[in-house]
Protein backbone atom coordinates (compact mmCIF):
# COMPACT_ATOMS: atom_id res chain seq x y z
CA UNK A 1 0.00 0.00 0.00
CA UNK A 2 2.92 2.44 0.39
CA UNK A 3 3.26 1.73 -3.20
CA UNK A 4 0.18 3.95 -3.87
CA UNK A 5 1.07 7.14 -2.69
CA UNK A 6 4.40 7.31 -4.55
CA UNK A 7 2.61 6.67 -8.13
CA UNK A 8 -0.25 9.53 -6.94
CA UNK A 9 2.32 12.06 -6.12
CA UNK A 10 4.54 11.07 -9.88
CA UNK A 11 0.70 11.41 -11.11
CA UNK A 12 0.09 15.02 -9.63
CA UNK A 13 4.08 16.08 -10.44
CA UNK A 14 3.21 15.09 -14.29
CA UNK A 15 0.22 16.87 -14.53
CA UNK A 16 1.97 20.01 -13.07
CA UNK A 17 4.30 19.89 -15.11
CA UNK A 18 2.15 19.45 -18.35
CA UNK A 19 -0.06 21.74 -17.60
CA UNK A 20 2.98 24.85 -16.81
CA UNK A 21 3.65 24.02 -20.95
CA UNK A 22 0.50 25.19 -22.01
CA UNK A 23 0.99 28.54 -19.97
CA UNK A 24 3.33 31.66 -20.36
CA UNK A 25 5.71 32.82 -17.60
CA UNK A 26 5.89 35.85 -19.64
CA UNK A 27 4.62 39.20 -18.22
CA UNK A 28 3.90 42.16 -20.42
CA UNK A 29 5.95 44.15 -17.93
CA UNK A 30 8.96 42.72 -18.99
CA UNK A 31 8.00 42.45 -22.56
CA UNK A 32 7.45 46.39 -23.20
CA UNK A 33 10.19 46.99 -20.71
CA UNK A 34 13.16 44.75 -22.90
CA UNK A 35 12.16 46.66 -25.72
CA UNK A 36 11.85 50.64 -24.53
CA UNK A 37 14.97 51.35 -25.86
CA UNK A 38 13.41 50.57 -28.92
CA UNK A 39 10.47 53.59 -29.19
CA UNK A 40 12.27 56.25 -30.03
CA UNK A 41 13.83 54.34 -33.06
CA UNK A 42 9.99 52.79 -34.29
CA UNK A 43 8.59 56.31 -34.07
CA UNK A 44 11.65 57.85 -36.26
CA UNK A 45 12.67 60.11 -33.60
CA UNK A 46 16.39 58.33 -33.59
CA UNK A 47 18.74 55.95 -34.70
CA UNK A 48 18.45 52.10 -33.82
CA UNK A 49 20.17 51.83 -30.36
CA UNK A 50 22.24 49.31 -29.77
CA UNK A 51 20.03 48.02 -26.15
CA UNK A 52 17.31 47.79 -28.42
CA UNK A 53 18.77 44.99 -30.40
CA UNK A 54 20.03 43.68 -27.25
CA UNK A 55 16.45 43.91 -25.78
CA UNK A 56 14.94 42.18 -29.33
CA UNK A 57 17.49 39.40 -28.85
CA UNK A 58 16.34 38.91 -24.79
CA UNK A 59 13.14 38.72 -25.68
CA UNK A 60 13.50 36.06 -27.99
CA UNK A 61 15.69 33.75 -25.91
CA UNK A 62 13.01 34.11 -23.21
CA UNK A 63 10.17 33.31 -25.84
CA UNK A 64 10.75 29.86 -26.52
CA UNK A 65 7.68 27.91 -26.20
CA UNK A 66 4.30 28.48 -28.28
CA UNK A 67 2.70 30.13 -25.02
CA UNK A 68 5.48 32.42 -24.43
CA UNK A 69 5.39 33.42 -27.86
CA UNK A 70 2.00 34.17 -28.58
CA UNK A 71 2.28 36.16 -24.91
CA UNK A 72 4.87 38.33 -26.68
CA UNK A 73 3.10 39.01 -29.90
CA UNK A 74 -0.30 39.93 -27.41
CA UNK A 75 1.72 42.14 -25.67
CA UNK A 76 3.18 43.97 -28.26
CA UNK A 77 -0.03 44.20 -30.13
CA UNK A 78 -1.35 46.01 -26.36
CA UNK A 79 1.60 48.36 -26.08
CA UNK A 80 1.42 49.21 -30.03
CA UNK A 81 -2.05 50.69 -29.15
CA UNK A 82 -0.51 52.97 -26.66
CA UNK A 83 2.44 54.59 -28.85
CA UNK A 84 1.72 57.07 -31.05
CA UNK A 85 3.33 57.21 -34.64
CA UNK A 86 4.95 53.98 -34.52
CA UNK A 87 6.38 53.40 -38.21
CA UNK A 88 4.74 50.34 -39.50
CA UNK A 89 7.48 49.49 -41.72
CA UNK A 90 10.17 49.69 -38.94
CA UNK A 91 8.68 47.69 -36.13
CA UNK A 92 8.10 44.92 -39.23
CA UNK A 93 11.35 44.63 -39.70
CA UNK A 94 12.95 45.47 -36.43
CA UNK A 95 13.57 41.62 -35.76
CA UNK A 96 15.86 41.21 -39.09
CA UNK A 97 17.45 44.53 -38.65
CA UNK A 98 18.50 43.24 -35.06
CA UNK A 99 19.65 39.52 -36.45
CA UNK A 100 16.44 37.66 -35.22
CA UNK A 101 14.61 35.15 -37.31
CA UNK A 102 11.03 35.13 -36.55
CA UNK A 103 9.21 32.82 -38.15
CA UNK A 104 5.68 34.85 -38.71
CA UNK A 105 5.10 38.52 -39.53
CA UNK A 106 5.30 41.82 -37.23
CA UNK A 107 2.35 43.35 -38.27
CA UNK A 108 -0.83 44.84 -35.74
CA UNK A 109 -2.77 42.30 -37.78
CA UNK A 110 -1.16 39.37 -36.75
CA UNK A 111 -3.47 36.79 -35.28
CA UNK A 112 -1.18 35.81 -32.38
CA UNK A 113 -3.52 32.38 -31.77
CA UNK A 114 -1.56 31.13 -35.36
CA UNK A 115 1.83 31.29 -33.80
CA UNK A 116 3.54 28.48 -32.83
Amino acid sequence: MAFAPKIITCLLVLTVYMADQTESHIACGTVTSTLAQCITYLTNSGPLPSGCCVGVKSLNQLAQTTPDRRQVCECLKLAAKDINGLNIGLVATLPTTCGVSVPYPISFSTNCDNID
